[in-house]
């Protein structure tokens, strides 16, 4: 599966928001957005299906992707896009339930060690890799890797989305430097769609991939 254009993927948490996830997906998706994933897994299964039919409704006109994060069997009943695992999910019951032309990732940290994308080749599409930066949403979470250590995860045959604190043109820029496939945000996209321009701007042909380390 090729990963959505522009390879920016929007993470919802609606308590960051000012107006109603199906209003914010609207306006990110009116700026360019076209890969959001519902997160806010406190939620009931039936307020998360619900939210993620009317996040689908808003995803469609536009070309826009929704993956749902956590469970691949409430993804399938809510008909999106594809599934969004947790760090030790089953990426092969979720691409078996889903099928091929699922969007399927992975939630990957440094400390689950390089065995963990091994085993994940050939059953997702990318995994995200985090932190890279301090992350404002989630302060004091890390230790962070920064580009020198998510360089360590590129080519190993899965692409990567950095994810943690890329709330910067410049930092768009580093983590396409260094390898990575494309990068996520929650907090800067909850708080402010538009601000998302300079991101998505800076999102242009990734340069070589780094070679991996160790």
């Amino acid at each position: 599966m090729t990963l959505p254009e522009p390879p920016l993927l929007v993470v919802t948490d609606r308590r960051l928001a000012d107006r109603p996830l199906p209003e914010v997906a609207e306006r990110l998706f009116a700026s360019g957005v076209r890969w959001l994933s519902l997160r806010d897994k406190d939620l009931p299964d039936t307020e998360r299906l619900e939210l993620a039919r009317a996040l689908m409704a808003r995803a469609r006109p536009r070309g826009a992707r929704v993956t749902l994060h956590g469970d691949a069997g409430l993804a399938a009943a809510a008909g999106v896009d594809g599934v969004h695992l947790p760090s030790g999910g089953d990426p092969a019951a979720a691409r078996a339930l889903l099928g091929k032309g699922a969007l399927i990732g992975l939630s990957l940290h440094d400390s689950d060690g390089g065995e963990a994308m091994e085993r994940a080749g050939g059953l997702v599409d990318y995994v995200t890799l985090s932190p890279v930066f301090p992350s404002a949403s989630k302060p004091g979470y890390g230790p962070c890797l920064g580009t020198a250590g998510l360089r360590c995860w590129v080519g190993r045959g899965v692409p990567v989305i950095a994810l943690g604190g890329i709330d910067q043109a410049g930092r768009v820029a580093e983590c396409r430097a260094a390898g990575a496939a494309g990068v996520a945000v929650m907090g800067l996209a909850m708080r402010d769609p538009q601000a998302l321009a300079p991101l998505l701007a800076a999102l242009g042909p990734a340069g070589n991939a780094a070679q991996r380390c160790g």
